[in-house]
């Protein structure tokens, strides 16, 4: 994609992903190598620090945390009687894995994984904690790990991060090799596990009787909403690029739903509080904040590109940065050449390329002030997930497009680039 094409909006959206994930010239290059950039790694100073990010990967490595943790507990609660950082156990739990089919489980990282450590596709499953992320951003205001998913997360889906085979063992028949590789099944009921904090509320907004049967009815749709995210799980590994993005959009519109059905029932609580229990109600997002916030690292740098009268086209380590991100990312002559793709594919690989570069502007990684009000951090996430709807539709026109008139052998060798550029 050319220079002139690129507007400011995506270049400082780009220039976000890039300031805390490529910081000197010698780690842009051990990043780069093998895969796209970590995936969104931008966000690590802004989410947990960098020492908390050290002690999740040591976990994974030295296999604290095993796959088999992924069942109907809180994977959240405390480690030897001492508190645990909710970040750092997902971390390790999402990794163990997504990397137990991955290579034969021999690779310590893959390199679709989140700013976090943890992974927004384990196998055939996109977006576990789904349900709990919804939670944590409605009632605690805390979108730390909605905000991960977006272009990475895409990226992942066209140029996928396990063989054929490796995908495969996630819905294979329980026997001798799963009892390292977690079926989907697994991932999926054991991932999503806190549903609505009653106990919390309850306490902290001390309810009366119409009030509390007003909280038994959103806590019961708040248990439907997770029925409806479990029912998205996939049975099947999607082995093509269109099917990886038809299990987004499925779990995508899944989550939509959820918020749909926790709307009505969440505003008839809320409005029968009275100022001083919705200030306590409030108090709960509060705390969860400035939790945050004291083990938060602050860059400068990535704040600036945040900074709306920031202006990328005047920053040459940004244009640098993009087209080196552009060019690894996207090896288009390598892909034409290895295709045999004519004028017309190249042209429409281009546009793939430039549709799925733009979900970074559309699916800005730039904080947001979370809403006063549980009601309006709902609409504010229905938002999120919709504009990323959109945006994976978008990619996904252009993926038929460019896969219109191939042979049934270039798609095959399409899909093989994949797990090849992951080794």
């Amino acid at each position: 994609m050319s220079r002139s094409r690129m507007g400011p909006a995506l270049m400082g959206a780009v220039f976000v992903f890039l300031t805390v994930l490529l910081p000197t010239q010698a780690e842009a290059q051990f990043g780069l190598r093998g895969g796209p950039l970590g995936v969104a790694r931008f966000a690590v100073g802004h989410i947990i620090g960098l020492s908390r990010l050290r002690h999740a990967r040591m976990a994974v490595r030295g296999s604290n945390y095993r796959s088999a943790a992924l069942r109907s507990q809180d994977p959240r609660g405390a480690e030897h009687g001492q508190p645990a950082n909710p970040y750092v156990l997902r971390a390790a739990l999402t990794a163990q894995a997504a990397l137990s089919g991955w290579h034969g489980g021999r690779r310590p990282q893959g390199w679709w994984r989140h700013p976090d450590g943890s992974y927004g596709w384990i196998g055939p499953v996109f977006w576990p904690f789904a349900h709990d992320d919804l939670t944590t951003a409605i009632i605690l205001g805390d979108t730390t790990s909605l905000s991960l998913y977006g272009y990475g997360d895409i990226y992942a889906a066209i140029f996928a991060p396990y063989a054929a085979p490796e995908l495969a063992a996630y819905t294979a028949p329980q026997g001798r090799r799963a009892r390292r590789v977690p079926s989907a099944e697994a991932v999926c009921d054991g991932s999503d596990t806190g549903g609505l904090p009653v106990d919390r509320i309850a306490a902290a907004v001390q309810p009366n009787e119409m009030q509390r049967t007003a909280l038994d009815e959103l806590a019961s749709a708040w248990t439907s909403a997770r029925e409806t995210i479990r029912a998205s799980c996939p049975a099947q590994a999607p082995t093509t690029a269109a099917e990886r993005l038809g299990v987004i959009q499925a779990r995508l519109d899944a989550m939509i739903k959820a918020t749909d059905a926790l709307a009505e029932p969440l505003a008839k609580f809320v409005d029968l509080l009275d100022d001083s229990q919705k200030a306590k109600l409030d108090s709960l997002a509060k705390e969860r904040q400035a939790a945050l916030a004291s083990a938060q690292h602050k860059d400068a740098q990535a704040a600036s590109a945040c900074d709306p009268n920031y202006d990328p086209r005047y920053d040459p380590q940004a244009q640098r940065q993009y087209e080196q991100l552009v060019q690894q990312q996207w090896p288009a002559d390598e892909i034409a050449s290895t295709l045999k793709l004519d004028d017309t594919g190249r042209a429409r690989l281009d546009v793939l390329q430039d549709t799925t570069l733009r979900t970074m502007e559309t699916l800005s990684p730039c904080p947001t002030k979370a809403a006063a009000t549980p009601q309006a951090r709902l609409a504010a996430v229905k938002a999120r997930l919709q504009t990323m709807q959109q945006a994976v539709k978008g990619v996904g026109d252009a993926l038929d497009d460019f896969e219109a008139d191939l042979s049934d052998e270039q798609k095959a060798g399409f899909e093989a680039i994949g797990p090849k550029r992951g080794m």
